[in-house]
């Protein structure tokens, strides 16, 4: 084939070519610029994701947060003053206690990751140390408060939480604390996912001392 034959028809190619990738160029812009805003995002209790109001990361873990509290909410729904202070053994917790325990976590939290602090402020530490450590002493003084008074002070604990949460970023989330967990590098983002899993923890503690309160019916749980 003679050397223009082949130019001519190289170009030729070339022109074709450009000229299908034009087209589909302009098909796939079409629906890509009527999709440019991403869809809202849905929000409900099961939906885990982000939050309006919040950074996308941070409002990913409010929702894990609001999913975990309604969980442990329902587990205490309706508990009586006794019920809360019932003691299974010398060496239980009750329920009252633990739920006051899972605020004083909470508290402690706010304290280390909003302010950088190592402990509970000198005017804290009355309400919250015995909560925090349990034990004997909180056996001792935890007690004679009706199911109100637990839901006030995890709600107002929650409340102070995400009132700081919503003034953060994602950057901030994934700041990370040199020597934290086991003297481990830890980020904001895994001391508020241990809040999570802690009150996971202890709900699994409610329920089976809930199934032991006397004249409790044997239950699935």
């Amino acid at each position: 084939m003679p050397q223009t034959q082949r130019t001519a028809n190289r170009r030729s190619f070339l022109q074709k070519t450009a000229a299908l990738t034009a087209a589909f160029t302009g098909l796939s812009t079409f629906p890509i610029l009527a999709n440019s805003t991403p869809p809202q995002q849905q929000e409900g209790l099961h939906i885990v994701g982000p939050r309006q109001g919040y950074s996308p990361q941070v409002g990913t873990l409010v929702s894990m947060m609001n999913w975990m509290r309604e969980t442990v909410l329902r587990s205490v729904k309706g508990m009586k003053q006794e019920e809360l202070d019932y003691l299974f053994d010398p060496k239980s917790n009750t329920i009252g206690a633990m739920l006051l325990h899972l605020a004083a976590t909470e508290a402690f939290y706010q304290g280390n990751t909003f302010e950088g602090l190592k402990d509970f402020k000198e005017n804290e530490k009355a309400l919250w140390l015995p909560a925090m450590s349990l034990g004997d002493e909180g056996r001792k003084v935890i007690k004679g408060h009706n199911l109100d008074y637990y839901l006030n002070v995890l709600s107002e604990t929650r409340n102070k939480t995400l009132e700081e949460l919503r003034r953060r970023d994602d950057a901030w989330l994934m700041t990370v604390d040199p020597k934290f967990f086991g003297g481990q590098p830890t980020n904001n983002y895994c001391k508020w996912f241990h809040v999570v899993e802690h009150e996971s923890n202890h709900n699994g503690q409610i329920k089976w001392i809930k199934g032991r309160l006397p004249g409790a019916k044997a239950g699935n749980d």
